[in-house]
């Protein structure tokens, strides 16, 4: 028989009073330790609520205040963070935003960029590589070097494909009075978040770049990207647009400072 843990049975029960006020008060509570776990269970959802507010600055005004508040009590009932920091409070917050967002999913790809902008700019500090650096790791390179070349890019950049224009979203929160634009694209992009120096930055794009850098980011070999953009049963002529494609994006990568090293 399993011996039971009355400590880990008592922490249980408190922090099922913390997030949800509906369930049953624990055996030999009273009245006084029931109003104390009200406050504070209010006290720790204002503080995982003003964390989210900060994180997600742009979404909040994107949104409104109430939609917004709305929205991180939700998540933080339904998810309710696991780490010893506040900054972790708003993992996963994009896709709660996606449920809840159904008619609006600006407001999900915003959220994803905060996020995602916020992991770059607290994350380890990689030099990038320049062109010079690359046309000297890749001088000599014949075809076989260059099918098994693999890229490591800087420690937290992301990519993902969005329905709408970020950019322009992103400036409309920079004024001082927020008109809503219409920012939905007709054909979907992608969005790259890096740091750059002392800031996190971003940078539209097709929505092939998000496909191939999470591609190369996973490990896929340079050849094989190739492959995929052009697709099976590739024409030669689609097999040299691919080609040329995967090269024009690597030049911008390399251009944007988003590469840290070669993996040859």
């Amino acid at each position: 028989m399993i011996n039971s843990h009355p400590l880990a049975e008592r922490q249980a029960a408190f922090m099922a009073q913390v997030l949800d006020e509906e369930a049953a008060l624990p055996a030999g509570w009273t009245e006084r330790q029931a109003k104390g776990i009200a406050v504070y269970r209010n006290n720790y959802r204002t503080a995982l609520m003003d964390a989210l507010a900060d994180t997600y600055e742009k979404t909040a005004r994107w949104v409104g205040d109430d939609a917004f508040r709305r929205a991180a009590g939700h998540h933080l009932i339904a998810h309710p963070p696991k780490s010893w920091t506040l900054d972790e409070a708003g993992t996963g917050f994009d896709q709660t935003c996606a449920e809840l967002f159904l008619n609006d999913p600006d407001v999900a790809e915003l959220v994803w960029l905060e996020w995602a902008m916020l992991q770059a700019f607290v994350a380890a500090d990689v030099e990038p590589l320049d062109a010079a650096g690359f046309t000297r790791q890749t001088n000599g390179f014949g075809e076989a070097e260059w099918a098994r070349l693999q890229l490591e890019f800087l420690p937290a950049a992301s990519a993902r494909e969005v329905g709408h224009d970020l950019h322009m979203i992103w400036n409309a929160l920079s004024e001082e009075t927020l008109l809503h634009p219409q920012a939905r694209l007709d054909d979907r992009q992608s969005v790259l978040v890096w740091r750059e120096g002392e800031r996190a930055t971003f940078m539209m794009g097709s929505a092939e770049e998000a496909r191939a850098f999470a591609a190369l980011a996973s490990g896929m070999p340079y050849g094989e990207l190739c492959l995929m953009l052009a697709g099976e049963n590739a024409s030669y002529e689609a097999a040299q647009h691919a080609a040329m494609l995967a090269g024009a994006m690597l030049g911008r990568w390399l251009s944007e400072g988003l590469i840290a090293c070669l993996k040859a």
